[in-house]
């Protein structure tokens, strides 16, 4: 047997020709990034998201600061951007330098612009049931899912990792499927028998290769998300053996990286309409 292939990019180009008529509609929509320092990947990310949100229609406003700004400069960039009626979404690159706390940085966005869903209003809402802004590749994960028909109601799931970012989203959203959900992390012990039992694998652990064929359960759906560069290229956690077990697999790259981007122009879109207005934002 050969797993299907959940193609991202054909899925995300979908996603983003509906922000782009829906972004047309309203006349403005406005995005900014606040990127500080000089991390290469960090850049590399933004430069990404520009490039989708200006091909959407979105006005991409990029602010990028020197390694040296102090927090109070970031903090009050921030606070200006939440003031600002030009703008409809927020995106805080992470990781900051040292010297500035994050939570404090990522609380500070108003929780409506905060389309990253880091601010303990939009975790709330997540954990509550009512998500509004949720961390990008998660929805999209649950996109790729819903566009292969593959149902989670009474599935087992399991979720390998419990980032802030991606797997305590993920499991809360499987749980909201009516999955059954298992967290693992790097306390878990035998990782194989809780993988085993799943009929759908999500892994974002950033380790090579963690999930190979003989921990997999014929016929499960596999979502990769842990992108790891190699000096033999992109590997992802979820090994290629994999495919010939599964019966959906998510390529590496061009799976769930693709719905990343497409998911947080969409929640930037839904800022937009709920700033103006046409949606109800619960908590505000």
């Amino acid at each position: 047997m050969s797993a299907v292939r959940m193609d991202g990019t054909i899925l995300a180009a979908r996603v983003r020709e509906d922000v782009a008529r829906e972004v047309a509609e309203l006349g403005h929509v406005g995005l900014a990034t606040v990127l500080v320092g000089d991390d290469p990947a960090s850049h590399v990310y933004i430069a990404a998201k520009h490039k989708a949100a200006t091909e959407a229609g979105i006005e991409a406003r990029d602010i990028r600061l020197p390694v040296e700004t102090s927090e109070q400069e970031v903090l009050e960039r921030v606070q200006r951007l939440n003031a600002d009626d030009e703008i409809d979404g927020i995106l805080v690159q992470l990781p900051l330098p040292p010297h500035i706390d994050e939570t404090r940085v990522t609380y500070t966005v108003s929780p409506t612009k905060d389309v990253d869903g880091f601010h303990p209003v939009n975790a709330g809402n997540l954990f509550l049931g009512t998500p509004i802004h949720v961390s990008a590749t998660p929805p999209g994960c649950m996109e790729l899912l819903r566009a292969y028909e593959i149902e989670a109601a009474g599935k087992e799931a399991v979720v390998i990792g419990r980032s802030e970012i991606v797997g305590r989203p993920m499991a809360m959203l499987l749980m909201h499927a009516n999955a059954t959900v298992t967290v693992c992390h790097s306390r878990t012990a035998d990782l194989a028998s809780h993988v085993r039992r799943a009929d759908i694998v999500v892994a974002a652990v950033g380790r090579p290769g963690i999930v190979t064929a003989d921990m997999v359960k014929p016929g499960a759906a596999c979502l990769d998300v842990g992108l790891t560069r190699t000096d033999e290229g992109i590997r992802g956690d979820i090994d290629a053996s994999v495919g010939e077990v599964a019966g959906f697999l998510t390529p590496m790259p061009g799976g769930t990286g693709p719905m990343t981007i497409a998911m947080l122009l969409q929640s930037t879109l839904k800022a937009a309409r709920y700033r103006r207005g046409m949606l109800a934002f619960p908590g505000s």
